[in-house]
């Protein structure tokens, strides 16, 4: 370890070491701001001192010594079964700071309050800048926090940004300062925040990250760690390696900065091989697939801390066994399938009920306890021909088009950049003029793309956005055979919304949620919403019925009026089957985790749609046949 870092230093002795101050803290351009800067520095260094005496009514930090954690939160199926406890200190294992590597100190320290050792509580120069800012700004935009302050927002105050919630972290880390002892602070700092996937204290996060002991983490490892603190799920490498080594980049080049570290082993560090662990978060619940997607609904509307601080109840959509049923229908298809020659693949399953999008089931893969990756709500994958019923409804909301429209399919060419694009159908021939019914049927490429270019492929978007997918795209001729990512839960919820004629809810795996005390946070009793023209809705239903009476669907057939759609990619790396009757849709995908070929000549008619025709039939066990509204009961648009 280089001379030049602190590494062989006792963290108490830091104060004396020198610590150079905080070069990329407060880039403030222009004399008169900085002039502004240090005079606000000066006020607010001696302004929070007397702060500390005045501010009576704030919490006591000498209830620190005797700190435990809030409530845990409980995730019920709709019927009362405990699915998971979202764990609180149950998730977090208390280390002591001389079990903690050295390096991690040193990264979450340049990261996060380089001048820790040398300050009281607040960073006069820190918070002087975050004020200069701010009021320049009119809001509060920046922060200026010490660890020690951090620890008290935690601990005792909201995550309401305000200048007042600002003054009294600054009055608390004061008096912290008073009471317990650097090391004290950073120990109980280290141990408290919050590292992402439900990992509370750096011990849980360094063996979900890196499968090691906090202990043990290379300067590689924890400047990785240091750069998740400020948005754990976004720079998550779980979620994404390239945004987690910009971050490790970013702290690193602080700690050389600071000289804590050489240029050799910054070099070093940027190339250290990062061999992750796994997301360990849930681990004790009943339905892994179903804890995890509502964690991340309850992060989403309520924030982290409330998820695993709040003590709320949490009412789920799925049914346990149902979703157990679903679990055990994906397991099977998968040795089955390996039978079939598809090595590696991977399944996922959603089920939501059209009338209310409450989801019903939710697979996201073949083995929870391998991979907890989901599939379900995270992989975005090309849906193929499964697009197209998005191009044929936007053709239908013109008013000019029908199901008994005539299409042409017969060769065409595209300017294309520099080149010419020239379509294909899946069988290399072409059928000439045909219906809507019959091109959609047999999933022929070319009317499609024709008709996409007819109607204008913003349109094909706009119906895309409507429905919740939110992938890029591009009104490029390629779009109408589904050249985008998208996830299993988008199909299915876009499928929904036509099995309900246009009518839509938010699409979610949360009924209910309510506090310890009982108190309603959250009451999800769908409020439908017309999004999509009626008649163009059931229109298509009508047409997707067809795909399986007489089309690529056939393997899907019940004993029950449904419809749907097949969707196989051109290199065969994703294949899917979509398709709804009146009271469940439900969207199957197959495909492999390192996107390569399944293998030759696999299709969603062939492979998927006897999936989803097992999955439902047991699905539908009890439930009454229903039929589809014919579109004669709308009103057809008219076309302008």
């Amino acid at each position: 370890m280089s001379s030049r870092t602190f590494e062989n230093k006792h963290p108490q002795d830091q104060a004396s070491s020198g610590f150079e101050f905080f070069k990329g803290v407060g880039q403030v351009t222009g004399a008169t701001l900085l002039s502004l800067t240090l005079l606000t520095s000066s006020i607010v260094a001696g302004g929070l001192v007397g702060l500390a005496i005045s501010f009576r009514n704030l919490p006591d930090v000498r209830q620190l010594r005797s700190f435990s954690p809030t409530e845990t939160t409980h995730i019920y199926d709709i019927k009362g079964k405990l699915l998971a406890s979202v764990h609180g200190e149950a998730n977090r294992e208390v280390v002591p700071l001389d079990r903690i590597s050295p390096n991690l100190k040193r990264a979450v320290l340049a990261s996060e309050d380089g001048h820790f050792y040398s300050h009281h509580g607040i960073n006069p120069a820190g918070v002087g800048r975050a004020v200069v800012v701010n009021l320049v700004a009119g809001g509060v935009k920046e922060g200026g926090s010490t660890i020690t302050m951090q620890l008290v927002k935690n601990l005792f105050l909201t995550h309401k940004r305000a200048f007042t919630r600002k003054l009294a972290e600054a009055v608390l880390a004061i008096r912290l300062e008073q009471i317990l002892a650097k090391d004290e602070i950073l120990e109980m700092y280290l141990n408290q925040v919050y590292w992402g996937h439900n990992n509370y204290g750096v011990q849980t996060a360094a063996r979900s990250y890196f499968n090691k002991s906090s202990e043990f983490l290379t300067l590689g490892e924890s400047a990785m760690m240091a750069g998740l603190i400020q948005a754990p799920e976004e720079f998550s490498p779980f979620a994404s390696m390239k945004k987690a080594k910009q971050k490790q980049k970013e702290v690193l080049g602080r700690m050389l900065d600071l000289q804590w570290i050489t240029q050799k082993e910054y070099d070093d560090a940027l190339k250290q091989e990062i061999k992750l662990g796994r997301i360990r978060s849930f681990q004790g619940s009943a339905l892994p697939y179903i804890s995890n997607t509502v964690a991340q609904e309850l992060a989403k509307k309520f924030g982290r801390d409330a998820l695993l601080k709040g003590g709320m109840r949490v009412q789920t959509t799925v049914d346990a066994k149902f979703q157990i049923m679903a679990e055990d229908t994906v397991n099977k298809w998968h040795k089955n399938l390996l039978g079939q020659g598809l090595r590696k693949n991977q399944i996922a399953l959603v089920a939501i009920d059209p009338r209310t999008h409450f989801v019903k089931a939710l697979v996201g893969g073949v083995d929870s306890k391998a991979s907890e990756f989901n599939r379900a709500t995270q992989a975005q994958r090309q849906p193929g021909s499964s697009f197209k019923p998005f191009v044929y409804y936007a053709a239908f909301a013109t008013g000019k088009y029908g199901p008994d429209s005539t299409v042409i399919d017969s060769p065409v060419s595209y300017r294309d950049g520099n080149g010419w694009y020239f379509p294909r159908n899946y069988d290399g021939g072409f059928s000439g003029a045909m219906s809507i019914r019959t091109a959609l049927s047999q999933s022929r490429n070319i009317p499609v793309i024709k008709l996409g270019k007819a109607i204008g492929m913003n349109k094909v978007i706009e119906t895309c956005r409507t429905l919740g997918i939110m992938s890029p795209m591009e009104p490029v001729t390629s779009l109408p055979l589904g050249a985008i990512g998208v996830t299993p839960l988008e199909m299915a919820s876009a499928y929904a919304t036509f099995a309900n004629y246009g009518w839509q809810s938010p699409v979610t795996v949360i009924a209910r949620i309510t506090d310890s005390t009982g108190n309603v946070l959250l009451d999800n009793t769908p409020k439908p919403q017309r999004v999509l023209d009626s008649w163009a809705s059931a229109a298509i239903i009508n047409v997707m019925e067809s795909v399986v009476t007489s089309g690529t669907g056939k393997g899907a057939a019940l004993n029950r009026p449904s419809a749907g759609k097949t969707g196989t990619t051109s290199s065969e790396k994703d294949i899917w089957y979509v398709g709804t009757v009146p009271q469940l849709t439900t969207a199957v995908w197959v495909g492999r985790d390192d996107n390569q070929q399944l293998s030759s000549g696999a299709t969603g008619g062939g492979m998927v749609a006897p999936i989803w025709r097992d999955f439902m039939v047991k699905a539908l066990k009890d439930v009454p046949v229903e039929k589809f509204k014919s579109p004669s009961q709308f009103p057809r648009p008219k076309s302008n």
